[in-house]
Parts: C-alpha cells; structure tokens; sequence
C-alpha cells in the first residue's frame, strides 16, 4: 500500500466523520452551524496532526504561518465541542481499513496498559491522586490497547481514569466487539483471570497469559506435578454453587472450582436460589511451565494445540509480547503523548486517539518502505523517529511521496537481537505547557 494511498484513506475517513458532525457534538443543532475558519474536519485533523509544540506554533504550521490564523483560543473553543468519540471513530475506521486481512494467518494480539499523567485538576475524581508522604498530587489516565505484533499496529484502545481503572473489564469489551474472526491474545499477569479466558473462548479466540508462580491464583488451586517443567492439559468446569453433591465434585480440584458470587464472571448467574439447578461452565486450557533462565521459570495458561505450540513456541510467542511495550515508549516519547494542548480531560481523550492514529500512520507506511540489503553486521531497520517525523509532514502536505520514502530509507538503525537491559521505573512527569519546543 502507497503512501499516497494511506493517506487518502485517512482523509477519507475524517471526511466521513465530519459528514456526521451531529453524532460526535455536545450541542448538534448549534455546534459548527455557521461557516468558519475552524470547521469540524479542520479541528479534526489539526489535532491528528499536532506535534509537541505549543498551541499557538502548532497552529502557525497548520495554517502555513498565514497572517489571518485562528488564535488558540478560537481553537480550544471549537475543540471543546467535539466529543472524543470522533476521532476514536476516525481511528477505529482508519484502522480497520489499513489491516491486512490474511486467511492463513492467526493474527497475534497483545493487550496491555500504561499510565499517563496529565495537568492536575482535584476536582476530576476519576484520575486524581492527592500526594502523600511530602510529594504533590497528581492526576492519571490509563490508556488499555490491543496491539497486533505482527503489523504493528493498535487495533483497539480504551481510556480510563486511574482511579476507576480495571483492565479486566477493558480486556473483555475489547475483545468482545472486535470484528476479527479468530485470534491469539498474549498477556501479562496483571490479566489472570476466569472471565477473561472465558470472554476469549466465547470469542472463539486463543489466549496465552502470563500467570503467578506461587501459592496465589489459579495454579495455586491445581494438581499439578512437582517439576520445574510441565505441560498439563485441564479441563475446568466452573459454578457457583455448593450444594453438598457439589462439594463432592468440587475436591476433584482439577475438573471443578468453585466461583464466588463476588468475583465476577459474565457466564454464570450472579445469584440462584437453592432450588435452582446447578449450572457449571467449561474451560478447556493447557498450564505450561517452562525455563527461561538459568534459575528462573514462568508459567502460562494456553488453549492453544500442544502439538502445533509446544512449549518451547510458547516462549516464543510471550517474548514477542515485549513489542506492545516498545510500542508504547514509541507512542509516548516519538508521537509524543505526554505532551498535550489542554487541561481538559475530554481534549486530552481527543489526543490520546490522536496519536494512536498517527503511530499507525506512521507504521503503515514505513513498513512498506523498501531498506535496501547490503554486506552488514546487521539486518536494518527503518528509524522510527525519523520516519514519524517526515510521516507527520506528508499528512500536513508538507513533503511528496517520493521524497518521504527516500528519507525515511537513508536513516536506519540495526536490529540487535537477545539484547537485555535491567527496567528502571522513572517517576512519572506532566510536561507543562510553558515548556514546548519550538
């Protein structure tokens, strides 16, 4: 797919959007009535276009340094009409146009979080922290994704305040209004759960999750052989009731568990009456432990086949699960999503998917973009600052194709594989608005 092409599909869906303002406004009948400067599709893809400047430069290069620009504050006023729904609606339609559909192929999904900090506002409940200890308050947003491993690409996002976040539940609506017909979801620990499996088994999906190793959740509850390597298959049914032929079944720890009506689980009823016959749900699963240093193991959940996915491929497959994290330093620190326009929580949401938006712009095209193979060390990858940088400039129609393509193949970096770098957690900052690049 042309760069040309993309782009034209990005448009087209900002158009399509814009052709149905009423559904995405606060006001309908009085939001973008007249004529302006700043009509919903200029808001739009003004904001898909936003660098890390203040709003003001931001609007100079939107406007081509034109003498009669709107001022920044006729933008934050018309911005402020425009619900965050429109521009997730222009990236779930962008993105399911640019997916490439491959009958052959089992698409490899990861799913996780990550924090975002924002202006300070105690009265957003929501996100608002108040400091503790001597260190000042702050608010959060969690950005939930879904990120396809092998194109690169977010597929779906949910944002929630930090205060009120459960990924659980992010997981499973996700999942459950995708339109892809099968799929393999990877994991970390943080989503152990029941339900989620259930969700993805209902899907008609796979799922492999990352699970604790020691005496808490599910392993903890299974007979399992005292090895440091294992592959068991399990079949699991599940209910909530405890009648006393029940709690016969129930000892056989390895066929039935028992849910409590306060954890939550989508595919039993909640509560019953001792009358009421008991219902018990299926879960059909393998639990795989396996070696991944010389002292250390992790142990999964999979109701993938253990002949096409042994062990050894299931390590595989939850290392590739790392590309959902570089994807998010990428997205904060290269798209730039730590730095936004407003205070506002509901801007700060338009921007969020915003940036989604142009890191699968920018994907899009650079891997189609051709590296030339030489005699090298190393194989060569395209630099991905670099080639969302000029990506950034082609959507504002700021460079041609030709001249996009040939920058973006002269600067590469190489691919070193197996390299490990010990994790340091930094605080997390809010970038103030008086301090932007120019």
């Amino acid at each position: 797919m042309k760069p040309k092409h993309i782009k034209k599909l990005l448009l087209s869906e900002i158009k399509a959007v814009a052709n149905n303002s009423d559904r995405y406004c606060y006001e309908p009948k009085r939001n973008f009535s007249r004529t302006r400067k700043l009509s919903f599709e200029t808001v739009i893809k003004s904001i898909i276009g936003m660098e890390s400047k203040n709003l003001t430069n931001e609007l100079i290069d939107i406007f081509n340094s034109s003498h009669d620009m709107p001022s920044a504050s006729a933008f934050v006023q018309q911005r402020s009409k425009i619900k965050p729904e429109a521009i997730k609606a222009v990236f779930d339609g962008f993105t399911d146009r640019i997916m490439r559909k491959s009958l052959d192929d089992l698409p490899v999904l990861a799913v996780d979080g990550s924090d975002i900090q924002i202006a300070t506002n105690p009265n957003d409940e929501m996100s608002y922290f108040p400091g503790t200890n001597g260190h000042k308050p702050y608010n959060l947003l969690h950005l939930n994704a879904i990120y396809d491993l092998k194109q690169h690409l977010y597929i779906d996002a949910i944002i929630q305040g930090r205060m009120s976040l459960n990924e659980h539940s992010a997981l499973q609506e996700m999942v459950d209004r995708s339109s892809i017909p099968t799929a393999l979801v990877i994991a970390d620990r943080g989503y152990e759960s029941y339900n989620n499996m259930a969700h993805i088994q209902e899907k008609g999906w796979f799922f492999l999750i990352r699970i604790k190793d020691g005496k808490t959740g599910i392993k903890d509850g299974l007979e399992l052989p005292d090895e440091n390597e294992f592959d068991v298959d399990i079949s699991l049914k599940l209910t909530r009731k405890q009648t006393n032929e029940m709690k016969e079944l129930l000892k056989a720890k390895n066929h039935y568990r028992f849910i409590a009506h306060t954890t939550p689980f989508d595919y039993l009823p909640k509560k019953s009456r001792k009358a009421d016959p008991v219902q018990l749900y299926e879960l059909k699963f393998r639990i795989v432990r396996f070696k991944i240093t010389e002292d250390a193991y992790e142990t999964v959940l999979t109701n993938l086949d253990s002949t096409s996915y042994p062990p050894e491929k299931l390590k595989q497959l939850y290392a590739a699960r790392w590309g959902i994290e570089t994807s998010f330093r990428d997205l904060k620190y290269t798209i730039g999503m730590l730095d936004f326009h407003s205070k506002k929580v509901m801007c700060i949401q338009q921007e969020i998917y915003a940036h989604l938006i142009m890191y699968n712009f920018a994907e899009m095209i650079t891997s189609h973009v051709v590296i030339e193979k030489k005699q090298r060390k190393y194989t060569y990858k395209a630099n991905f600052s670099v080639a969302a940088h000029m990506c950034r400039l082609f959507y504002r129609g700021k460079t041609t194709s030709p001249n996009l393509e040939t920058i973006i193949a002269r600067n590469i970096i190489p691919i070193r594989t197996d390299r490990h770098r010990e994790r340091h957690l930094t605080v997390k900052i809010f970038h103030g608005f008086l301090y932007r690049v120019a």
